[in-house]
């Protein structure tokens, strides 16, 4: 099977309470080409909740400067503090509501499976992602020092190799749900 061609943008998202990286994917004729990377800088503002309003602004102006068709974004990781995380999916958060609100479709990718899909090592370092996107892209110099903006690139183009895959099968996610969608298949 040929794997589905579809030209789009995809934005990829890496969340952060002090950097939020992002990246955009342009795939032409199924190509992906770099077309912007950066972060959001939220570490000059002590307030939380100023820091969630800067977000929303920033991500909607980013949504409106290269209008992408599908949003990726990388799932929180579970650690020890609860704060930290309760503040990282809030800001998770302010960037997919940004998304919705515009319609457009969000997929969620663990770090595990972003780093898989990079280097194919799991337990890979920023760096080593960093480094393999410049070879896979043919990028020969980054922009920005920060690695979360690769990190955000790296989820754009984890999401770029998994829905350019075809789809051999139905995915279901138990046999009730199975059932529900094959009842013809079913006897009672």
């Amino acid at each position: 099977m040929k794997p589905i061609i579809t030209d789009k943008v995809i934005l990829g998202i890496d969340p952060g309470t002090n950097l939020m990286g992002y990246g955009v994917l342009q795939i032409l004729e199924g190509k992906p080409t770099v077309v912007a990377l950066g972060v959001i800088d939220l570490r000059k503002y002590a307030n939380h909740y100023l820091k969630l309003g800067h977000l929303l602004e920033r991500v909607e102006g980013l949504l409106q400067s290269y209008l992408p068709d599908e949003l990726a974004i990388e799932a929180p990781f579970f650690g020890k503090n609860v704060q930290s995380m309760l503040k990282l999916g809030r800001a998770q958060g302010v960037a997919m509501a940004a998304a919705l609100a515009h319609d457009i479709p969000i997929t969620e990718y663990a770090p595990l499976k972003i780093k898989m899909a990079i280097t194919g090592n799991g337990s890979a370092s920023k760096e080593q992602v960093a480094d393999m996107l410049k070879r896979i892209l043919k990028i020969s110099q980054l922009d920005t020092p920060f690695l979360d903006a690769t990190d955000a690139l790296a989820v754009a183009y984890c999401h770029y190799q998994e829905s350019s895959r075809p789809q051999l099968t139905k995915a279901y996610s138990s046999w009730k749900d199975f059932i529900s969608k094959n009842p013809d298949k079913v006897k009672g």
